[in-house]
């Protein structure tokens, strides 16, 4: 009993992070970009400010939409919100672990894809319909990279939670594996592709011609324009999240151990800061692709997680 209210109070408290330091996290990638750019850039809680700016004005609602109008953004944000929960942060053993199978995040981060989608396909509008169809192309390239990927994650740890892979390997004698490597690879550019960043899209532009997941919400604003924000800000911490539980695991913390939280939290904190330098870096140093170039750029996401299945069942049958 002690133990499971220990779990808990860790799921509630991984939850409380995640939501509460999403738009941090977004203010954060924005603010080092500009400044490595040589530009003052927005201030760190810029998000946040925005976040209460929309929450705070009256969504307009086009006189061509449907019903199904302002569900969309509830359905984005519901599927990342779930999605939060299941990928742990500072610490494994949480309450969601044995729900955090690959298959259910890919689901939710698809049902949040499609919500985005149908949201910019309801009025109508040219650049919206354009934004969707790229979209959906670049969504199909994504989760077959994400799949490959998992079948290395369930041939090395033999189980398909998150939490599961990150606990052998971080107990497990996994080593330095060239599988890991291509793997990691291929993780790290379906997130890019998943978050809209550089070099698929730029979430700072809005030019209408290359735009993708800005153009489907164009025409929402206020309360709805706030959720489908704050969605996107849970996409980008969940993915960093998943990186960093995935492939550096080690010095998390345990649910049944409090102890151990401080230390995990630490941890997790300069992951996320790491990654954000290290995403920061990336986008000033890559040029935004043309759109017929980004199937060709997730080609190769697919190909690196194939190579990572194919070196480590070769590692395997010559081990064996």
């Amino acid at each position: 009993m002690f133990l499971l209210l220990l779990r808990l109070v860790a799921t509630t408290l991984h939850a409380m992070l995640m939501f509460g330091l999403a738009p941090l996290v977004m203010g954060v990638v924005g603010t080092l970009r500009a400044r490595l750019l040589g530009r003052r850039g927005p201030p760190l809680l810029q998000p946040y400010f925005l976040l209460r700016k929309l929450s705070r004005k009256t969504a307009v609602v086009p006189d061509n939409a449907t019903d199904l109008y302002p569900v969309w953004p509830f359905v984005a944000f519901a599927a990342m919100a779930v999605a939060a929960l299941l990928v742990p942060g500072f610490c494994a053993g949480l309450l969601t672990a044995n729900m955090s199978d690959f298959i259910t995040f890919i689901g939710l981060v698809t049902l949040s894809r499609a919500a985005i989608m149908l949201a910019g396909l309801e009025t109508g509008f040219g650049f919206g319909g354009a934004g969707a169809a790229r979209d959906i192309l670049f969504g199909v390239f994504a989760e077959a990279a994400l799949l490959v990927v998992i079948l290395t994650f369930v041939l090395i740890a033999g189980s398909p939670t998150i939490d599961g892979v990150a606990n052998f390997f971080r107990f497990g004698h996994v080593g330095i594996q060239v599988s890991i490597g291509f793997a990691l690879a291929s993780s790290f550019m379906v997130a890019v592709t998943e978050t809209g960043r550089i070099p698929v899209d730029n979430p700072a532009g809005h030019l209408e011609l290359a735009m993708v997941h800005e153009a489907m919400l164009l025409e929402y604003s206020g309360k709805n324009l706030a959720l489908f924000e704050y969605a996107a800000m849970l996409r980008l911490i969940v993915w960093m999240s998943l990186i960093g539980t995935v492939f550096c695991p080690f010095g998390m913390g345990l649910a049944g151990n409090v102890l151990s939280w401080p230390g995990g939290l630490m941890l997790w904190l300069a992951k996320l800061a790491g990654l954000s330098v290290a995403l920061s870096v990336f986008e000033i140093g890559t040029a935004k692709m043309r759109i017929f170039r980004v199937p060709e750029f997730l080609g190769v996401a697919i190909l690196l997680g194939l190579l990572s299945a194919v070196f480590l069942f070769l590692a395997e049958r010559i081990g064996g």
